[in-house]
């Protein structure tokens, strides 16, 4: 499967004299997973409907492959909202395979598809019960699977993660990795910034309506880190304090996390370790997702 790339490019919004998004510009690139997050009322949930028609921007444009996109482009998105539209009284496969031909799916293929997908997604026991008789996290998965029966080229998520156990999302980010490795654009938004760290290929920050940081998760790192290390020793790393042009961020024995003002006072740092008793590690540190949010949104 492959696909062009999901471009943004001065995507305005306003309610009154309210505005929502202002210029916003941003890529979804093939095969790849990109992170939006943001505080509530950023902009998040706009901008994805506004990707999907369901909105209209007042200004700026958004284009699949270079050209403007169409309704027939929509129809190969695949798209799961933060607020659950599954109806509650359908059986779980019922429901996937209902959705899968209204995409255009033969009863015998819809079924195949939607089974192979449930299982994938860890609900193959329960394919015969209600929407309304699973739990909330299994509904979930149900709303993922509904997004993604028709085999979409481009993914939007809203806050897919939500509601979901630690194993429940392992199952769920495996099954998102897989659609890319497949050439799937996906972009998917969510709260829990530990698990878009370890997930996304690419981040978006938003905050105010408007794009704070973009990039790929190791660019960020790098952009927003300082020259921070850590350092693990067999001696004790309390001299640490009394050097010039170190500041210690975190100590505790023979290890330290500390910030220095040069790469040559790291350098310097590590001699004196090594001089001092047997060195474990010593590396640079890179700020983590929470890190450089927070920075940014400021």
């Amino acid at each position: 499967m492959t696909t062009g790339r999901l471009h943004l490019d001065g995507i305005t919004k306003s309610y009154g004299s309210r505005v929502v998004l202002d210029g916003i510009r941003f890529d979804v690139e093939p095969g790849r997973l990109t992170g939006f997050v943001g505080g509530n009322g950023a902009g998040k949930t706009t901008t994805m409907r506004i990707i999907l028609g369901v909105l209209a921007a007042d200004a700026g444009t958004v284009t699949l492959a270079g050209a403007p996109v169409t309704t027939a482009d929509r129809r190969r998105f695949g798209y799961m909202p933060e607020e659950r539209g599954l109806y509650p009284k359908m059986k779980v496969l019922e429901q996937v395979v209902y959705l899968a031909r209204l995409h255009g799916f033969g009863k015998a293929d819809a079924t195949v598809r939607a089974t192979a997908l449930l299982e994938e997604l860890g609900l193959g026991e329960r394919l015969n019960d209600t929407i309304e008789s699973l739990s909330l996290g299994n509904q979930q998965r149900a709303q993922i699977a509904a997004a993604l029966v028709h085999d979409p080229e481009v993914l939007i998520l809203d806050e897919p993660f939500s509601g979901l156990d630690p194993l429940a999302v392992d199952v769920v980010a495996e099954v998102l990795q897989r659609r890319a490795a497949m050439g799937v654009s996906i972009l998917f938004s969510s709260h829990q910034l530990d698990v878009v760290e370890r997930l996304c290929d690419d981040l978006i920050i938003i905050a105010g309506g408007t794009i704070r940081a973009a990039g790929s998760r190791d660019e960020l790192r790098t952009r927003h880190s300082t020259l921070r290390y850590q350092l693990d020793s067999a001696a004790d790393t309390g001299w640490l304090r009394a050097e010039p042009g170190v500041s210690v961020v975190d100590f505790e024995g023979g290890s330290a996390l500390f910030e220095v003002d040069a790469p040559a006072t790291a350098q310097r740092v590590l001699r004196q370790a090594v001089d001092r008793g047997d060195v474990a590690g010593f590396a640079p540190r890179h700020p983590s997702l929470a890190q450089i949010f927070k920075e940014v949104i400021q």
